[in-house]
């Protein structure tokens, strides 16, 4: 279900922290965990053989706080080049199912101008991404929430989290739904929960809705902080024609898609997943 999953490492042990909570999901427990680590291409070319050594010792160290279950295995790769062409090249080649790894949650140009590694690959990568900023706190997966709202991008994140949920016990799948007018009977009337309700349970999976309006993304960060969620799932549909595909998403770009203004701004882990439309 999850056979590969890259989890990219600087140290700080953030990203290894989310995927042991990840570990107690059955849905989990038969992955390969591919823990990556970079060298950056600005290190000293005098002292690399120091910088890879501390390099093994960072990804030995994570690999051993790992919660690994029989069924789990793990590769080490340490590789040198810029962190974010090197992340979004072994994601493409592990065809990776997933990608855990930190982000300092900054501002859209501010990320830019900084370099970001998490922004950039936000950008590039098509490999759903689970971002865990330095200021979140990392809890026991008890419920997943999901914005809908009937896209495709949505129905995807939606499917991304059943399969996250699959096997597990005392697992809630929440809904988070943006409308531009809601009244006391939205959540029995609303066509997109309805639909998405119905489908939870046919496959016993429990769930509960949440409703909000206005400002879509801001109303998303609400609402899983009102639900007390575990993880966020948010679906990013990719617009752009195939001949602009390696170049960065404008909307991202200035800061005017939903699923960047949760990356920044949620206080919980953001798993976002992307579609092409």
């Amino acid at each position: 279900m999850f056979q590969q999953i890259l989890l990219a490492v600087d140290g700080s042990g953030r990203s290894r922290e989310m995927l042991n909570m990840l570990l107690a999901l059955p849905s989990i427990q038969s992955s390969q965990i591919n823990v990556l680590h970079v060298i950056p291409n600005a290190t000293n070319s005098e002292g690399i053989t120091e910088y890879r050594l501390a390099g093994q010792k960072i990804i030995e160290r994570e690999i051993k706080s790992l919660r690994l279950s029989l069924g789990n295995s793990t590769i080490s790769i340490l590789k040198d080049g810029e962190p974010k062409d090197v992340v979004c090249k072994v994601a493409e080649e592990l065809k990776a199912n997933l990608l855990i790894m930190g982000s300092r949650g900054m501002g859209r140009l501010q990320a830019i101008l900084a370099n970001s590694v998490s922004q950039y690959v936000f950008q590039l990568s098509d490999v759903p991404m689970l971002l865990i900023k330095d200021d979140v706190y990392i809890k026991t997966i008890r419920s997943i929430m999901v914005s809908v709202d009937g896209s495709a991008a949505s129905n995807y994140s939606l499917d991304l989290a059943i399969k996250l949920v699959s096997g597990a016990k005392d697992v809630e799948i929440l809904l988070a739904r943006v409308v531009k007018r809601k009244d006391d009977n939205t959540i029995n009337t609303d066509p997109v929960l309805l639909e998405t309700t119905a489908k939870l349970k046919r496959l016993n999976i429990p769930t509960r809705s949440f409703v909000g309006s206005g400002n879509v993304g801001k109303e998303i960060c609400r609402l899983a902080d009102e639900a007390n969620a575990s993880l966020l799932l948010v679906g990013s549909p990719d617009r752009r024609p195939s001949i602009a595909r390696s170049l960065p998403d404008l909307d991202r770009l200035l800061g005017s898609s939903v699923s960047d203004y949760v990356r920044v701004n949620a206080s919980v882990p953001v798993l976002l997943t992307r579609t092409i439309e």
